[in-house]
């Protein structure tokens, strides 16, 4: 339902860019967050963006990463900037969305991030 891609191998100061693109029942994106996992630690939350555009960073990648989405695609994406070693970890994607049905949380797969050094 949440399909997220982008992850990749890329050098301290690179950038990569995150997609998290929703198909099947969802039919629109409203909160939109990504997450990420390194090894040995808890997922923590790197962005938020609601549907009025309201947008929050964690501290460690404040001004770095920007996050975004097109309705008309109904994607989200997570431009990563500036990457540390420190950035390498599993991203993952969550949006609450709107189906026939109703309201749901949805995550999306996790793409792996290395940033070597």
């Amino acid at each position: 339902q949440l399909q997220a891609s982008g992850g990749g191998l890329v050098q301290a100061g690179g950038s990569l860019g995150l997609s998290c693109a929703a198909s099947g029942s969802i039919l629109r994106l409203h909160i939109m967050e990504w997450y990420r996992q390194a090894p040995g630690n808890q997922r923590e939350l790197v962005a938020r963006r609601t549907s009025s555009g309201d947008t929050v960073y964690s501290e460690s990648v404040k001004g770095r990463f920007t996050i975004s989405r097109d309705n008309a695609k109904n994607t989200a994406y997570l431009q990563m900037n500036s990457l540390k070693p420190e950035d390498t970890a599993v991203y993952y994607c969550k949006a609450f969305v709107s189906t026939g049905r109703g309201w749901d949380w949805y995550w999306g797969q996790g793409t792996q991030v290395t940033v070597s050094s």
